[in-house]
């Protein structure tokens, strides 16, 4: 049966257990999803059982048991990049492998960087060290007010993050600061994403607000989206996934206020016929509760979109697939709130689908390669496509 388009969500941080070189980066204990069930006395992901989610963790999942016959081809992905960041994980779904992970600042980034910075916007920074981004503006929002000074802050990931006020350094204006640290950021300091941070309110109630925006670096080479897009299909892109690829691939762009509106706007996609791609990202597992590590509400979260996966399937065409996956870990319960280092759950619907077992992939890289064979276009970089056992040919 031809396929016609292809539905890929990805679950941001939703890890199904360590991988074998999870120890290097002090990750072996991790495992996003049993963990969490654990932590809130079990899961209820009725839809997602049916699919074979625990079929394909092959791990035990309290809450979650295998089904003897899953909805969903089922199988988990290795992730054969060096890092556990959100850019490498897409960008290896989409068929790029990286041998090298984007630089880290754990002590801020050096004078190399923030000198030419400042002598670049004109302005002396705050703090440069790593930091949560709703602490360092109740602990500096004030001092930002007075001096207007912005602040430069970055975390676990490869980050280099700018706050400010709204009203003391206007929207645009720290998009332009941002756009000048992206220059600065190349070679070995070439972070995976430079990211505008405005917050709004007074001292003791700042807020940050919608109006983040992520300035990422480029992929170093074609990806699949690149390819869709070339054929004259679409590739639409719900969520960061924009930000992530730099724009590079994508036809179409949707942001998404959450999770849920990510689902509305999937599903109003799916009643509109067109040829191609449909990439979406559903961040708030990864945003909101693995690096607050909160259990609770990343349960609750699972939970939201297993509610709603049978309106996605219903809205799903005669000739459409969807795919479930991840792009790391996010464990809420091990110590820090930083990613973790884990396989990742690859769950593939649709009616053109043969249900059967996909095993353990060696590289995210397999589903992009898939997907490019599955549209019939030239393959990504990297991967090995399994389009065969799951779309059978008359």
């Amino acid at each position: 049966m031809p396929v016609n388009r292809i539905t890929v969500i990805v679950l941001d941080g939703v890890g199904i257990g360590a991988l074998p070189d999870a120890a290097k980066y002090g990750d072996e204990k991790s495992n996003t999803l049993s963990n969490t069930a654990k932590a809130v006395g079990g899961l209820n992901l009725p839809n997602l059982e049916a699919f074979g989610l625990a079929n394909a963790a092959g791990v035990e999942i309290q809450g979650i048991s295998p089904v003897d016959k899953p909805l969903a081809a089922f199988g988990k992905s290795a992730e054969k990049s060096a890092g556990k960041d959100t850019t490498t994980g897409h960008w290896e779904i989409a068929g790029i492998i990286l041998e090298h992970p984007f630089p880290v600042y754990p002590s801020g980034f050096p004078p190399e960087i923030i000198q030419p910075f400042e002598a670049a916007i004109n302005r002396k920074v705050l703090w440069n060290k790593p930091a949560s981004g709703t602490e360092i503006i109740a602990m500096l929002g004030e001092e930002h007010m007075r001096t207007g000074y912005p602040i430069v802050y970055t975390s676990a990931d490869s980050v280099f993050q700018v706050a400010a006020h709204e009203e003391v350094i206007p929207l645009e204006e720290l998009y332009e600061i941002c756009r000048k640290a992206r220059a600065l950021l190349t070679g070995k300091h070439a972070v995976g994403r430079v990211i505008a941070r405005p917050f709004i309110g007074t001292p003791g109630d700042f807020k940050r607000t919608k109006n983040r925006k992520d300035f990422s670096v480029k992929p170093p080479s074609k990806t699949v989206l690149n390819s869709i897009a070339e054929s004259g299909m679409e590739v639409v892109g719900v969520g960061k996934i924009t930000d992530i690829f730099a724009g590079e691939g994508i036809t179409r762009s949707l942001k998404t206020a959450d999770n849920i509106d990510g689902v509305n706007k999937i599903i109003n996609l799916l009643k509109t016929p067109f040829q191609g791609l449909i990439f979406s990202n559903l961040v708030e597992f990864d945003m909101l509760f693995g690096h607050r590590n909160n259990p609770g509400g990343y349960a609750g979260a699972l939970k939201a979109f297993d509610n709603r996966l049978p309106e996605i399937m219903a809205a799903l065409g005669e000739d459409d697939i969807l795919v479930i996956t991840a792009d790391h870990g996010c464990d809420p319960t091990t110590p820090g709130t930083d990613h973790t280092r884990e396989y990742v759950p690859l769950l593939i619907y649709g009616k053109p689908v043969n249900v059967c077992c996909l095993g353990t992939r060696e590289t995210f890289a397999d589903l992009g390669a898939t997907i490019a064979d599955l549209l019939k276009i030239p393959p990504p970089p990297a991967g090995e496509s399994f389009a065969n056992r799951i779309v059978l040919t008359d």
